[in-house]
């Protein structure tokens, strides 16, 4: 399993879009509420970045299964990576959604709705921030009792996992 860098595309996108359009979201906070609730449903999580939390979440589940103290490291991963991807879920990734919509030209009123999911996102920044450093640590954790076990499976896992965090939390 390769995993892609897709997290922290996926925040640096949404970065940009709601930095393009903070000073529209403050100014027309009424209007983008109200506007959410209509149109939430409407903002798609790209299928690669599904996919890609699916393939973290099977692997991941797997490896809780050993019983050993891989599974007991990967216990505490899960612990704290399945919050974030909630949180990744619900405000990070379906902004991505309208990107190639807006990379074509195309815009319409309902699009502003992503703008509730993007203050949302801006305001937790430091947290989701936090979040990775403590994923990145339950991550080495994960590959200490891997290497310790001589499981070649999880250090592999922890690797890809760990160079993807790295790169999300260097800001």
């Amino acid at each position: 399993m390769t995993i892609r860098s897709g997290t922290a595309i996926s925040i640096a996108a949404a970065a940009l879009l709601f930095g393009a359009t903070y000073s529209h979201a403050q100014s027309d906070a009424l209007v983008h509420s109200s506007a959410a609730r209509e149109h939430s449903s409407s903002f798609q999580i790209p299928k690669s970045m599904e996919m890609e939390h699916e393939a973290v979440h099977s692997h991941l589940s797997e490896l809780t299964k050993a019983g050993d103290r891989i599974g007991e490291a990967a216990q505490k991963l899960a612990s704290v990576l399945d919050p974030h991807f909630q949180k990744e879920n619900q405000d990070a990734l379906p902004p991505l959604g309208l990107l190639v919509q807006l990379a074509e030209g195309k815009f319409d009123c309902g699009m502003t709705a992503v703008l509730s999911m993007t203050d949302r996102l801006q305001a937790d920044m430091p947290n989701m921030l936090a979040e990775h450093r403590g994923i990145r640590a339950a991550t080495s954790q994960l590959r200490d009792a891997a290497t310790s076990e001589n499981r070649s499976e999880g250090v592999k896992f922890a690797d890809e996992l760990g160079l993807r965090l790295i790169k999300s939390t260097t800001r």
